[in-house]
């Protein structure tokens, strides 16, 4: 009897992974494909987005119009990979924006005030860069502030300081070295204006994927951002993973500060401050989880497109600024609600 029961055991009990994919139904597939590439929902949402503004008006897709839009996407898109290592580690910087705008002011006031080399200049600016960034990884990693508290913060405190130091100021391109707004130089490509801001650009979202993809920090940062806990217990040093994103932030930022003189012929305390709503959309749009441990600097590039494009076409379409800022905060909650539905793809 047992010798029977144990011959009919493996024929007659059902088969789990077969039962499994039964009861899977083709949105939970989908969802699972959009969990393992995060970056094909923004590309979908790109594609669309383009069609409809340039349907809506012809001059959207003139190349003079796509040329303002990627020289637009430079600086948000720089700002947004910076924000997408923070939030790879589940974290936030609000302050992403004060950054950039205080390493500019450095960069053009000690060159053209203070006579410094345009190099030295551009390496104070990375060193201002390097400093918020150590300053915020001091206090999420020693402190153990939340990142959001944290940044929210320092987002005040470096706005503050870009006012003492610059008074206000602005520095005009004219007055600037010709180093400083080569950034904003331009080249034909297909017809459209690419300026040398969106080429440092692409040539950084270049190195840092390589670098999430194929170093071990780069899966460490993965791994704290998906579980810190289970990352310490692995072996992996928490804090200072954590520390280096934030210096890694800051370094980006500083380049993001090059882009912005030469995208503005100008280096201004009140330009670029409030690009932090933009930069932390694409970084969502893009695929890039909220909660750590997902995501894929291409898709942010994707967002920053996106960020980007909408913001063109609407402003095409005849809206009000107003009305473009309440669209791109549908856009955040919209990718935040897809995100929360993506993360319960089964595994």
């Amino acid at each position: 009897m047992s010798q029977q029961s144990a011959s009919e055991v493996p024929a007659s009990a059902p088969d789990l992974a077969e039962e499994f994919l039964d009861r899977t139904t083709p949105l939970d597939r989908v969802r699972g494909v959009l969990h393992r590439h995060p970056a094909i929902s923004p590309g979908i949402v790109l594609v669309l987005a383009v069609i409809v503004f340039g349907g809506l008006n012809d001059r959207f897709l003139e190349p003079s119009n796509l040329s303002l839009v990627t020289q637009q996407v430079a600086v948000v898109g720089t700002l947004a990979l910076a924000q997408t290592l923070i939030i790879l580690t589940a974290g936030i910087d609000l302050s992403v924006g004060a950054v950039m705008v205080l390493a500019s002011m450095v960069i053009a006031q000690t060159t053209v005030n203070n006579g410094l080399p345009p190099l030295a200049g551009l390496g104070l600016g990375l060193a201002v860069g390097l400093a918020a960034g150590a300053a915020n990884g001091f206090l999420v990693t020693r402190l153990k502030l939340p990142p959001f508290i944290v940044t929210l913060g320092s987002l005040n405190v470096f706005l503050a300081l870009t006012l003492l130091y610059s008074g206000g100021a602005t520095v005009r391109g004219r007055d600037m070295p010709s180093q400083l707004t080569l950034t904003g130089e331009t080249f034909a490509l297909g017809g459209v204006n690419i300026s040398l801001g969106v080429v440092m650009m692409s040539v950084l979202y270049v190195a840092v994927a390589l670098i999430l993809h194929g170093t071990a920090w780069g899966r460490h940062v993965y791994a704290v951002g998906d579980d810190p806990e289970a990352a310490r217990l692995a072996g992996i040093r928490v804090s200072r993973v954590l520390t280096s994103v934030y210096l890694a932030s800051g370094a980006i930022l500083a380049v993001a500060a090059w882009i912005q003189i030469g995208r503005s012929n100008a280096a201004s305390p009140n330009i670029g401050v409030d690009l932090n709503l933009d930069s932390i959309t694409a970084v969502v749009i893009g695929g890039t989880s909220l909660f750590g441990g997902r995501g894929a600097v291409w898709g942010t590039l994707l967002g920053a497109l996106i960020v980007g494009v909408f913001r063109n076409g609407l402003s095409l379409a005849g809206l009000d600024v107003l009305w473009q800022t309440f669209a791109v905060g549908v856009l955040i909650i919209a990718a935040v609600s897809v995100d929360q539905w993506i993360r319960k793809a089964r595994k």
